[in-house]
């Protein structure tokens, strides 16, 4: 699963080079193929500036990996590069536009422009603590209340080396037994205490880290802290909950917090849409004549309809019909439905060829070009397992936040095909809820490839 992401204070003085790290491999990419280009005696042509405008485009903008170790950094980049160049390959291949380009500049880059990537990110990576130390120096840092979200705090400061604060140590009303467990750093007294030590110069930041239950005390608090100079934040308890997508929001003026909501808002939804469009347009365009013999291959091997159609949630748990080439003797769509299951009897021999290799779902494709589904997302289950599940596993339906997908991150890590225990249902919805939380064009991307070597040697759909 992918890891949650801890809490992180964001410094100020980094955002220069946060900035930077987005235009970092997308320049560095585009940069070294028309450098290559130059070095080879080539003119920058047409093709060229082409490929640099969707190589940009396809890179931009580049995630922040400054608080990732250095082995994740140099996986990450690799895959990303491996990612962009398979698929600039594929749709070459698809348009006939490979010939546009000298043999020598793309084999060049294959390894170049990786390399580029690289050494950039260790560049900025070396220089990002200097730069932040030359920009403001470390600030002094108490949080009120050692309870679970103030101790999380701690440690993510802690660890943070691009942190431009330090934290010292907690106020907190409770006697030391009484905490949920050993604080990292000493309790230096209580609430009451709190502005005369900040008054004293031992603190510049402060973190409330209280329950709302506790609001007239931080009312209280904040008014005793007005003479002082210290930048205070507001650390809720909601934040200690499974937050999906959670931040800071304005609506006709009035602050929010996000607790639960789609990634796909804004710019990020024209992103996979686009996407979606376009990778499900190619894939139909490649497979056209294998769905052509499939679809003969149906026909010709048992009597019954050509296309299954199945009601299933889309997005905000709305009912859709979705499209796949039948693969059993009978097409079930009623409140009761099993799950395929190993040597299941309803399944045609022809039809566990199918199964086994995916082919079936292909004309899901078509529901996404209706909008119905993306390329990659949670899978949609049938009506009525949703009906069972979302009372038995917390958080079910949050998977309809976003459309179903024809792949998803729980497929790609072991979760394909029958679900035959509550455990292995609870896995997958875990997955999914990852996969909301942490959402980029480049796991979509991963997500694909994945699926596509898994397609080739997998043995648990049938």
């Amino acid at each position: 699963m992918l890891a949650k992401r801890p809490l992180q204070i964001s410094a100020p003085s980094l955002r220069p080079v946060e900035l930077l790290e987005s235009f970092l491999d997308p320049l560095s990419l585009v940069g070294s193929l028309w450098g290559i280009v130059l070095y080879l005696g080539e003119e920058i042509s047409n093709p060229y500036l082409l490929l640099g405008f969707v190589v940009f485009s396809m890179t931009f903008p580049s995630p922040s990996y400054l608080r990732v170790s250095w082995g994740r950094l140099i996986g990450r980049v690799i895959l990303g590069c491996a990612l962009v160049g398979s698929l600039l390959f594929v749709f070459g291949y698809a348009a006939h536009l490979l010939g546009q380009f000298d043999r020598d500049v793309l084999v060049q880059w294959l390894w170049f422009g990786p390399v580029s990537v690289l050494f950039g990110r260790v560049g900025v990576r070396l220089v990002a603590p200097w730069f932040a130390a030359a920009q403001s120096g470390v600030r002094r840092a108490v949080i009120v209340g050692a309870n679970e979200q103030g101790l999380a705090l701690a440690t993510s400061i802690g660890e943070d080396r691009f942190a431009e604060m330090t934290a010292v140590g907690f106020f907190d009303d409770r006697k030391r037994e009484r905490l949920p467990e050993t604080p990292p750093l000493p309790v230096l007294g209580r609430l009451a205490d709190l502005p005369r030590y900040v008054r004293s110069g031992g603190a510049e930041v402060i973190f409330l880290s209280l329950p709302m239950a506790a609001q007239p005390r931080i009312l209280k608090l904040l008014d005793q802290l007005r003479d002082t100079t210290a930048s205070i934040y507001f650390v809720p308890d909601l934040f200690i909950t499974d937050l999906i997508q959670g931040r800071m929001g304005i609506v006709d003026g009035v602050p929010v917090v996000a607790v639960c909501e789609s990634p796909f808002t804004g710019v990020s939804g024209i992103i996979k849409r686009a996407s979606d469009i376009v990778f499900s347009l190619l894939i139909l365009l490649l497979v056209a004549p294998l769905m052509l013999a499939v679809a003969v291959g149906v026909k010709l091997t048992s009597p019954g309809p050509l296309i299954f159609k199945q009601r299933r949630y889309g997005l905000d748990g709305k009912e859709i019909l979705i499209y796949k080439f039948r693969s059993m003797t009978v097409c079930e769509d009623g409140g009761v439905i099993a799950q395929a299951q190993r040597n299941d009897q309803r399944v045609t021999r022809f039809g566990a060829f199918l199964r086994k290799t995916s082919l079936d779902e292909l004309p899901q494709f078509f529901n996404v070009l209706q909008g119905r589904m993306s390329v990659v997302g949670p899978r949609p289950h049938a009506v009525a397992h949703n009906e069972l599940y979302r009372k038995l596993i917390k958080g079910y339906m949050v998977r309809h936040k976003v459309k179903p997908g024809i792949t998803g991150w729980a497929q790609v890590n072991g979760l394909r095909g029958e679900t035959e225990t509550l455990d292995k249902m609870k896995a997958r919805i875990d997955y999914d809820l990852d996969y909301l939380r942490h959402w980029s064009l480049r796991l979509d991307l991963y997500i694909m490839l994945r699926s596509v070597l898994i397609v080739l040697k997998d043995y648990n759909a049938y």
